[in-house]
Order: structure tokens, then C-alpha cells, then sequence
């Protein structure tokens, strides 16, 4: 194992460290490892928290500031953040509007952040609502999640919500944007390497350098097959046809098309899968409204990507371009 690292064990709280010596614009927790923007709690706007196992950078702290989340949790590498964690993220953020959680489909988040916001409730009154990610058509259900496990949607949701919250909207008119994001959003992913998780010190898993998993997760999760190598224009088409035969995506304002890093493939080839996945829609008559292309959901420095497509109106188009400043996504500003 090579990484950048001191000990295995201090991964995450040394890498806030250097979070919050790079970004003075958020505020760190360093004991509950929680990653607050400057000026919270914001009175009377609804609050939104988000968080996951570490590893999957700038997902969720990276997208904390104006026009996203109020604050993220960061469980150790690819291990749920707990109850605690949660508890006091949702009090350190609450202006009095109530908060959002947004949970990606996966056993243990889903379990803690319950946990947690029946705690908050409990202790201080706060009204807590919760929308769980379930973009992903790869699996039904894995040895992480009970049904659809969440991955590509989860940035859009923030985005869009976040910007639904910064318009002013109450508690329920932010979590219904989220859900009608969620519920409109469709993803896929490969993978060509495994990752390292720090403090295993090999592989996830095994794959032979002439073989691809189609349908990883973003844990290493085993994908709906393994493959020979192809070529990208074949690697498109397996991951965007699974897509289209779940939900149609013509018609209406045109689509996101957001193709993904997984951490270890450069900008350089995932420039080239947007156009073969770009082709691949025009050819199936999806407009595309916007896209996205870089490593906004990864799986430390596992190589390969992803591909997710929200079907777009009116207004999630206004709230997806409207302005945003966090450490990983920032425009109009």
C-alpha cells in the first residue's frame, strides 16, 4: 500500500485538519468530526446535513457552504458516521426552520441518522425530515443497503435542495425538491481497479488487470457482472443503457448528464466518456440541459466511473444553476 498518509488510524481527523487550513470559510468540529460552514446556525432557513463514510471526497464535506449543506458528517473510511455525530450536526445547525437530512441508501446511514433525529427531537424540539438517495440501477439490494443504494443522485439532491433552502422555502418544500430529484434520478457505475482502504492495507477486492465490474458500488460492492476490458464507446453503453430502460428521460427540459470520477481515473478519460455517453443520448433522443464531469463521488483511488441522469424542468433547472460556494462546487458567485 502507497498513499499520502501518516497512520492509518488518523486519516480522516488529519485530513480535517488540513480541510479547515485550506477552507478558513467553513468550521470544523474536530471532535465529533463534523464540517460546519462559517456562519451557521442560519437563522430562519431551513438547515441541511448530509454525511457518509469518509473515502468518497468531496462528498459530503467538500459540498458545506452557501447555496449546499449546513454541515456534513465523516464517518471513518466507508463506515457510517454514528448517532452522536448526527445528533449534534442537526443541533449545531438548526435556525429555527427545521432540518433535512439527506441519506444515501445504505444500512448503517440510514439507521443513525433515524437514531439521531428521533435523539434531536427528543432533546431540543427540532423538526427533523429525512429524504434517502436511491439512485442507483445497478443492484436491488447488496449486503449494504435494503432496496436501491445511493450514489451519483446524492449531488444533485444537495444542490438542488440547498438551493431550494437558500430561496427560503419551508421544511417540506425543501425535502419535496429533494424527493422529486431523487425519484427522477438514475445512476451506474463501473469499476477498472479496487480501492485500498487505509487501514486494510490491500484491495477491496480482486480484479484481474483484462476484466471490468459493471455495476460497482461505491464500497467496492460487487457490480451486476464482470467483463472483459472494452473499449469506452462499449463501457458508455453498458452503463447508460440500464439507465434509459428505467426511467424514460426524453421529453420534458432535457436532463443532467453527470459522468463521474471514481477517484483514480483522470479528467482526461472521463472528457472522453462524456462524449461517448453524450452520443449515446442523442442517438436516444435525451436532450441534455447540463452536465457535469469530474471526481464529485469516489471511492478513494479507485479507478473507473459513473454515470447519472436527472430528468430536468423548469425548476429544478433554475435551482440547479443557482449560485453555490463550497470547497468542491462553486459558480455564480
Amino acid at each position: 500500500m502507497k498513499k499520502l498518509i501518516n497512520d492509518p488510524a488518523d486519516v480522516v481527523s488529519e485530513a480535517l485538519l488540513g480541510m479547515a487550513a485550506a477552507h478558513p470559510e467553513l468550521r470544523i468540529d474536530h471532535e465529533n468530526k463534523i464540517v460546519y460552514r462559517a456562519d451557521a446556525p442560519v437563522q430562519g432557513k431551513v438547515a441541511l446535513v448530509s454525511g457518509g463514510g469518509s473515502g468518497h471526497e468531496p462528498l459530503h464535506g467538500g459540498f458545506v457552504g452557501p447555496g449546499m449543506l449546513d454541515a456534513a458528517c465523516a464517518g471513518e473510511v466507508f463506515t457510517s458516521p454514528v448517532p452522536d455525530q448526527v445528533m449534534a450536526a442537526t443541533r449545531g445547525v438548526d435556525g429555527g426552520a427545521g432540518v433535512l437530512h439527506i441519506v444515501k441508501n445504505y444500512t448503517g446511514d440510514v439507521m443513525n441518522f433515524e437514531m439521531a433525529a428521533e435523539l434531536a427531537a427528543a432533546e431540543t424540539g427540532v423538526e427533523v425530515e429525512a429524504v434517502i438517495t436511491d439512485d442507483d440501477v445497478a443492484v436491488q439490494d447488496s449486503l449494504y443497503t435494503a432496496g436501491r443504494r445511493g450514489v451519483g443522485i446524492t449531488v444533485a439532491v444537495e444542490k438542488i435542495a440547498g438551493a431550494a433552502a437558500d430561496e427560503g422555502r419551508d421544511l417540506a418544500g425543501v425535502a419535496e425538491v429533494a424527493r422529486r430529484v431523487n425519484a427522477n434520478g438514475r445512476s451506474m457505475g463501473m469499476a477498472l481497479t479496487s480501492c485500498i482502504v487505509p487501514a486494510a492495507g490491500h484491495p477491496t477486492f480482486d480484479l484481474p488487470d483484462d476484466q471490468i465490474e459493471i455495476g460497482i458500488g461505491i464500497h467496492g460492492e460487487p457490480g451486476r457482472r464482470r467483463v472483459p476490458a472494452a473499449p469506452a464507446r462499449e463501457v458508455a453503453e453498458m452503463l447508460v443503457e440500464p439507465i434509459l430502460a428505467d426511467l424514460d428521460f426524453t421529453g420534458g427540459d432535457g436532463v443532467l448528464a453527470f459522468v463521474n470520477g471514481m477517484g483514480g481515473t483522470p479528467l482526461l478519460e472521463l472528457y472522453l466518456m462524456y462524449n461517448e455517453v453524450a452520443a449515446i443520448l442523442a442517438k436516444s433522443g435525451v436532450t441534455v440541459a447540463r452536465s457535469l464531469v469530474g471526481p464529485y463521488i469516489t471511492s478513494l483511488e479507485m479507478a473507473g466511473c459513473s454515470v447519472t441522469l436527472l430528468k430536468l424542468d423548469d425548476e429544478l433547472l433554475r435551482l440547479w444553476d443557482a449560485p453555490v460556494r463550497t470547497p468542491g462546487m462553486r459558480w455564480g458567485v
